[in-house]
């Protein structure tokens, strides 16, 4: 195959690429608007010091999880283990998970700064879609802009995520989240998760985590 026709080989395949990104993401948002997850598009960002949580709020163990959007084993434990966790436990009132963000550099920071953007009821359906993507946004030639592409199929305008990146209390207090996962819990890599105030760090299964939490389970 010639030099011509590996450019045009090259260029179909990114636009293949685009389609199926484009497509998943929209699938994504859609089943989280059937099931009443996704709010409507105009709902008011949710502030930095807003717990974003699954679960009961009585729940008798409460994990948090410290991620950053970037990280691949961050992704793995939401692609594979956090669907096992929420049904045996998180939907049963057993677990409250509690997601707090430690970007571990700019991308990150901006796909959490878009997840909070979206409101507390659209969150985590942004941040499903950012883990399930993660590899194409991530490797983009201009992240931000594939990010942006995602969360605009999501129902964020343009204009939305400029206000929301130029909200200065909004990114210094997903930072400020970030400190205090260091200097409280000792954080140093993501995922990491405190349980019963014990740091764990690592992609932890669903086996690893059952080992902790059943001995607390009243």
């Amino acid at each position: 195959m010639n030099s011509y026709n590996r450019t045009i080989c090259s260029g179909v395949e990114s636009r293949l690429t685009l389609i199926r990104v484009s497509c998943l993401a929209v699938f994504i948002f859609a089943v989280a608007l059937t099931t009443g997850a996704v709010a409507p598009a105009s709902a008011a960002p949710a502030p930095a010091d807003m717990e974003m949580a699954l679960g009961r709020d009585d729940a008798p163990v409460t994990i948090i999880e410290y991620a950053s959007m970037s990280c691949p084993h961050c992704a793995k434990f939401h692609e594979q283990t956090l669907p096992m966790l929420q049904e045996k436990y998180i939907d049963t009132g057993k677990v409250r998970l509690v997601f707090r963000e430690f970007p571990l550099e700019r991308t990150a920071y901006w796909a959490s700064i878009m997840a909070r953007c979206a409101g507390e009821k659209r969150y985590f359906a942004f941040v499903d879609v950012f883990f399930k993507k993660q590899q194409s946004w991530y490797s983009a030639e201009d992240p931000f802009q594939a990010l942006l592409k995602i969360a605009r199929l999501g129902g964020l305008s343009a204009s939305a995520v400029k206000a929301c990146s130029e909200d200065q209390a909004l990114g210094d207090g997903i930072l400020q989240t970030r400190l205090e996962g260091e200097q409280q819990h000792d954080v140093t890599s993501t995922p990491s998760f405190v349980i019963d105030g014990k740091t764990y760090r690592g992609a932890l299964t669903l086996e690893e985590i059952e080992k902790i939490i059943i001995p607390l389970l009243p």
